[in-house]
Parts: C-alpha cells; structure tokens; sequence
C-alpha cells in the first residue's frame, strides 16, 4: 500500500481530508475518525477529518464535489446525501454525477418502538389501531428530513395510517419523551433503543431491515406486513468525480481493509450498525436505489429543510 501511495497520491505528503458534514462526537464524526486512523495504515498517509456543518451535509458535500481529483479530499457522507436530493430544490451539486463512489462503510436499519401503553404489540395491530383513531397517534422525529423521520411517512405511505409527527431538536430529547409516553411511537436507531427495550420501558414491533435481524430475531421485519417497506441509515465514502479509476480502485481497497480491521469493526458496531465495505460499482449502485426510494417519501411528507 505504501508504494500506491507514493505513485497514485501527490507526491508532496499534503495530508488526506476526510470532510464530514456533521458535528464532532456524532455518530459520522465516530465513523469518520475510525476510518482515517485505519486509512493513514492503509495509505502511509496522514488522514485528517475535517468537519464542516450545516445543510444537512451539503456544505460538506459541496467542498468535496469541488476538489480536484487527486485523493487528497474525500467525504464521509451518509443517508442524507440521498434524502438531500429531492428534499433540496437548489443544491449547488449534483449528488451523483459531482462524485465518485468509493464504498459503502456501514448500514444500520432502525426499530418502531412504541411506549408499553399503546395497545398494539406488532406493526398489523398498530395499524389497525391507527386506523380506528385516525390523527390521535404520533411519532416522534428527532430532526426533520431524517432517515428516521422519513422512515414514519413512508410507514405511513405504505399503510393509509393516520399518525401525526412531533417533531424535536435531537433524537435524545424525542426517545425521553417517548419514555415517558408523552408521545406514542417513534423510528429509533437500534443503538439507541437496545437498552430501553431490553428492559421493557420500550417495545419493539417491527425493524426497518428486509429480514429479521439475528439481534432481534422474535421482531418482525415490517416488510413482512408493508412488502418493500426498507429503510436505512448509512455511511459512505465518495471522492469527488472524475477520479481516476487506478485511483478509486486503491482508495476503495484500502477502504475495505480498514473496515476490516478490529477497531473499525468495533466502532462501527458500538453505533449498532453493521460493517458493509462493498466495491464502488455496488455503492454507486446503491445510491441510486436509495435516492430513488426516498423522492417519493420526501414529496409524501411535504417536508422542507430545515
């Protein structure tokens, strides 16, 4: 790797910047960090992430989409660069064609919890219940035009559910509240829901996986009653368009191998997600597929950005 390094990078050591468009301490910052400390191993390279907040990522986004080819600026994007597509009239990019895929990092599907209140144990009996109090249910959304948020309209979508957002600065304050069963129903990452379930302040009825996850064997998939019913958040790796192909097919391979390393591995489940690391054809495959699921469950809820 060291020798790619030297041929297939600028030759005066500028350091990699990984830019992020999210705070520090979240879970992409999280992600971005491991992979630049496992990257600079791969590469013989300092990695630096850089972070770069505000519009959902764009900002981020942006910069990198403007980068010269050469390596030297990646970005660790996740679901957002999707949603962002059709949520944003005006993005100064183009979420495909400005950049080049180097691999999915990680994916983790969410859970429907619901405050042991609510008289409904599994997604057919949430329906049913929602149908007969049409308006009188809610979800609780940590941040508008989410994955999470979006996952509820397209629950909806799928169903003819009546259920009203309340929507929260953060998901912390959004679950308290569901704890506390201020309000109803919420979408939750799997990391943050685990405990409360475990100890039944929450219940499970459904994950946003095709299948059933081996973690939660006895929950159904939701796809099982809403068929096609997918939803994911994610984390990825893109360079800006125009990379060379040697270029992207070593930042990719050297990607992987540091998805495949322990600590990585350990991060990246720490935030209950799962370790992907697929070749650039597969990601960008992907995102068109994601991009497309989500244009119709942004025009759907009528959300605006924030």
């Amino acid at each position: 790797m060291g020798a790619f390094a030297q041929a297939s990078l600028p030759a005066n050591q500028t350091p990699i910047k990984i830019w992020v468009g999210a705070s520090a301490g979240g879970t992409t910052d999280t992600m971005a960090r491991a992979m630049a400390q496992a990257l600079a191993l791969q590469l013989s390279r300092v990695v630096l992430v850089e972070n770069k907040t505000g519009a959902g990522g764009n900002l981020a986004a942006d910069a990198v989409a403007k980068a010269p080819p050469d390596g030297l600026a990646l970005l660790m994007s996740f679901t957002s660069h999707a949603i962002n597509a059709s949520l944003y009239p005006n993005l100064p990019f183009d979420p495909i064609k400005d950049f080049t895929p180097i691999t999915l990092v990680s994916s983790s599907p969410s859970i429907l919890v619901a405050h042991p209140s609510v008289g409904a144990n599994n997604v057919a009996e949430l329906i049913d219940l929602a149908k007969k109090r049409p308006g009188k249910l809610n979800f609780a959304i940590g941040g508008v035009g989410s994955s999470l948020h979006l996952a509820g309209d397209m629950f909806k979508l799928k169903s003819g559910a009546n259920i009203a957002n309340i929507p929260y600065r953060g998901t912390a304050p959004a679950i308290q509240d569901v704890l506390a069963g201020q309000v109803e129903l919420m979408f939750a990452n799997i990391g943050n829901a685990q405990q409360y379930i475990a100890t039944g302040k929450l219940k499970a009825l459904g994950v946003t996986s095709p299948k059933r996850l081996n973690a939660f064997a006895d929950v159904p998939a939701i796809a099982e009653i809403l068929p096609g019913f997918e939803s994911s958040a994610w984390f990825g790796l893109f360079g800006p368009a125009k990379l060379s192909s040697e270029l992207t097919k070593r930042l990719s391979e050297a990607s992987i191998n540091a998805i495949q390393t322990s600590e990585v591995r350990r991060r990246i489940e720490a935030e209950g997600a799962t370790p992907v690391g697929n070749s650039p054809q597969e990601f960008a495959k992907f995102l068109e597929v994601d991009i497309s699921r989500w244009r119709e469950v942004v025009k759907f809820s009528g959300a605006k950005p924030e």
